[in-house]
């Protein structure tokens, strides 16, 4: 009896194994997070700064400082982002305002993987500049500046509020840098 019970139980440890061969186990893939967000439409922005520019109807402006001031803060409250844009005068202060912009994208260096550079240049428009793509764990995404080259000079920079995972923000970046382009594009002067 005792013989039996064993070979009944090694029979079932033969079939057992047997039935767990077959297909190779192989470990699930991560879930990516599908991202989409609403086609952006823009309206005008007009500044009492001497600029107009077009931005997503879906963002809110926040004009900073005091009435009049020519900073904005324009948030994304979906995204977790922020946009920040700084306007300076020009006033024989050209080089200084271009260094300061070059050096503010250049700090992203210690976490960035890529800084891609595309130079912006609308001679009709009178509208020239620098736009920036970081690519890794950098604070910012992107930055632009643009320049008249003798009275006005703008800057901006994207921010989430959020630990700054590339991976894990690379759609809603990839959104902000659309609208941030459309931005830089639609700059006009108004002397």
């Amino acid at each position: 009896m005792k013989q039996r019970r064993i070979y009944s139980i090694f029979i079932f440890a033969v079939i057992l194994l047997l039935g767990a061969c077959g297909k190779e186990t192989l470990p699930k893939p991560k879930a990516m997070l599908k991202l989409s967000y609403p086609k952006p439409s823009y309206i005008d922005l007009l500044s009492y700064c001497g600029y107009s520019f077009e931005v997503n109807k879906q963002a809110i402006v926040k004009p900073m400082g005091k009435q009049g001031s020519c900073w904005y803060n324009i948030e994304y409250p979906t995204l977790k982002a922020t946009m920040y844009i700084s306007y300076f005068k020009v006033n024989n202060n050209l080089d200084s305002l271009l260094r300061d912009a070059q050096n503010l994208t250049q700090e992203h260096v210690v976490k960035a993987d890529e800084i891609l550079q595309e130079p912006y240049d609308d001679r009709k428009n009178k509208v020239y500049g620098m736009f920036y793509e970081v690519r890794g764990d950098a604070a910012s995404q992107s930055q632009f500046y643009a320049t008249d080259s003798v009275h006005h000079f703008i800057s901006g920079s994207v921010y989430f509020k959020a630990r700054p995972n590339y991976d894990s923000i690379l759609p809603a970046a990839n959104y902000m840098k659309g609208d941030m382009r459309k931005l830089v594009e639609t700059i006009r002067w108004n002397e």
